[in-house]
């Protein structure tokens, strides 16, 4: 899924925070119905580390970790199918969405720790 401009118009897997009484598997459902309109259960997960720059949100390096203005962001990271010919419904967050294969993904993807997760996912990654 593409982000709009003002959400940083990057490709990017569905996403979002844990809201207060939810898992992870129940956030991450609760995010793929919201932002595709995908009514599933998520499969077997791993976690990611991302490294973010706090004042802008930007990508940092994994060697700027010392940096005072870097955070470590802990995301966990899930394997769904969706069924044959399924289209998923942007909402206000996306502007495209593309099918691509694994490898095209890991390419494109803005944040290397989902990218290293999907790979870890997807075995023809």
């Amino acid at each position: 899924m593409r982000r709009i401009p003002e959400f940083g118009g990057y490709w990017h897997v569905i996403a979002g925070g844990i809201e207060q009484g939810e898992s992870a598997v129940q956030a991450a459902e609760r995010e793929l119905r919201e932002e595709t309109g995908l009514l599933t259960h998520v499969g077997s997960g791993v976690s990611a580390r991302e490294f973010v720059h706090a004042p802008t949100g930007e990508p940092a390096d994994r060697d700027a970790q010392h940096d005072p203005s870097v955070v470590c962001v802990i995301v966990e990271c899930f394997h769904v199918v969706a069924p044959p010919g399924w289209q998923p419904k942007l909402n206000h967050e996306h502007d495209a969405h593309r099918w691509c294969p694994p490898h095209e993904a890991l390419r494109v993807l803005r944040w290397s720790g989902t990218a290293q997760a999907l790979a870890q996912i997807l075995p023809s990654a």
